[in-house]
């Protein structure tokens, strides 16, 4: 066994302040995965969408994290990490609260706008609490605890799948049509049904509103520790010293990829089960939430596995294997028939648990001050996120409004197709992993 397995992850004086941040983590993971199915839903509650246009959710809730990813970066340099996080929680209720004008108006571009100030609060969320816990501790189990709070992020998100199975998506009256008998309703019965469904999907984030006040209120009353910077460094110094530093810019790169390949792939899933549905008969329907979920649970089974390995296997080394896992497991998403093709985009979940806290750690490694500006390139990096899934949308729009319009090479639907871009970016995720195999770190056996 190595020193460094012997080093706590957590010294019992920050157990407490390290509670409080990682609860953060589990509450912006209920608002990325209670958006994720919104895609689906409000295509089913304007049909009139396309499939881009309903992916630009996406867009707008991703697209909030690459606004203001640096303006959080600069804000906490000059104040703190605790009002940095104050002033995320503010935004992400805001955002949150917005849902209510948004559904009283039915207007799509308003709840876009409301997600995008949501993730305004998110951008300072996550630019403030990964580099708080990267320092909560000594820089050998730096990475280890960075997975450690991450590994709670899937909690929240397992919740925010769970309530917008329960009470958004079986709660819409829309659903309850086929489209050809939708479009045979009269104009007074439409516009009752959206109305009731655009306030059902506000519900949730009214709710999450309210939560976000509560925990708002603890961390303002609650006391954390200060750590002092080595130096102040100019913003000009830090872009330099980040900008020389290949394992950080790369990181920027593999970071992109990644949250891409995760949003594909946890978006999309459930046009691939409505793909499916098309060929079984109205009582063997499949139910996407809960494909969903089980992929959330091999994301979270894996980011404690991958928290544990780290004690004997080098970090990059261990991603290099599930990334290249992952292109395995989109392959046959793409060409396995019927379940066994479902059965590996789940699996995909599982390679992809330890992808973003573990690059987050290596192209963080050994920084001092320029760590928050970093952060906030590696936040930014979030921005995959929102530019893919409209891309993969793009191609289930190929041939019209189905999802098996166009065969690729003869028998490939464009929904399974589309799944070659989370392939691809898993692919750059491996070759990232390949080129940082040489960094140490506390993974080390």
């Amino acid at each position: 066994m190595s020193e460094s397995t012997k080093i706590p992850v957590v010294r019992k004086e920050l157990l407490f302040p390290f509670i409080a941040i990682t609860s953060l983590f589990f509450l912006w993971g209920i608002a990325n995965d209670l958006t994720n199915p919104m895609v689906s839903a409000f295509k089913k509650v304007m049909p009139e969408l396309s499939n881009f246009e309903a992916a630009l959710v996406q867009l707008a809730f991703y697209g909030g994290y690459a606004t203001m990813a640096i303006p959080a970066a600069i804000f906490i340099r000059r104040y703190s990490y605790k009002k940095g996080i104050l002033l995320g929680l503010v935004l992400y209720a805001i955002g949150a609260f917005l849902f209510y004008p948004a559904a009283a108006y039915e207007a799509f571009g308003f709840f876009l706008a409301s997600l995008y100030i949501l993730t305004f609060g998110l951008a300072f969320l996550e630019t403030t609490s990964n580099p708080f816990i990267l320092s909560m501790g000594d820089p050998e189990t730096a990475t280890r605890r960075l997975n450690l709070s991450q590994a709670f992020n899937p909690m929240g998100s397992l919740l925010g799948m769970l309530v917008a199975q329960l009470f958004v998506i079986q709660s819409l009256r829309s659903d309850d049509y086929s489209s050809g008998a939708y479009a045979a309703l009269g104009q007074v019965e439409k516009a009752a049904i959206r109305e009731n469904d655009l306030g059902v999907i506000s519900y949730p984030y009214i709710a999450l509103g309210i939560l976000v006040v509560v925990i708002l209120l603890i961390i303002m009353f609650t006391k954390f520790p200060v750590f002092r910077e080595e130096s102040k460094m100019s913003l000009k110094t830090s872009f330099r010293k980040l900008m020389g530093n290949r394992h950080y810019y790369e990181g920027v790169i593999a970071q992109a990829f990644y949250v891409g390949a995760q949003i594909m792939c946890w978006t999309f899933i459930f046009q691939y089960v409505d793909h499916l549905n098309e060929s079984r008969e109205a009582g063997a329907q499949l139910t996407a939430t809960w494909y969903n979920m089980a992929a959330m649970i091999f994301f979270l089974s894996g980011r404690w596995i991958c928290t544990w390995l780290m004690k004997f296997v080098k970090a990059p080394k261990l991603m290099l294997y599930f990334a290249l896992a992952g292109v395995l497991f989109c392959s046959g998403a793409i060409l396995l028939p019927g379940m066994l093709g479902l059965y590996s985009l789940v699996a995909v979940s599982g390679c992809m648990s330890l992808m973003f806290p573990t690059i987050y750690g290596i192209a963080l490694k050994g920084m001092g001050d320029e760590a928050k500006l970093g952060s906030a390139g590696l936040v930014m990096a979030i921005v995959g996120g929102a530019l893919m899934p409209p891309l993969q949308a793009s191609i289930l729009d190929w041939g019209g409004p189905g999802f098996s319009d166009v065969q690729i090479a003869g028998s490939i639907p464009e929904v399974k197709f589309s799944f070659i871009l989370p392939l691809i970016c898993l692919a750059a995720v491996a070759i990232y992993s390949f080129r940082s195999r040489a960094v140490v770190d506390e993974s080390a056996a």
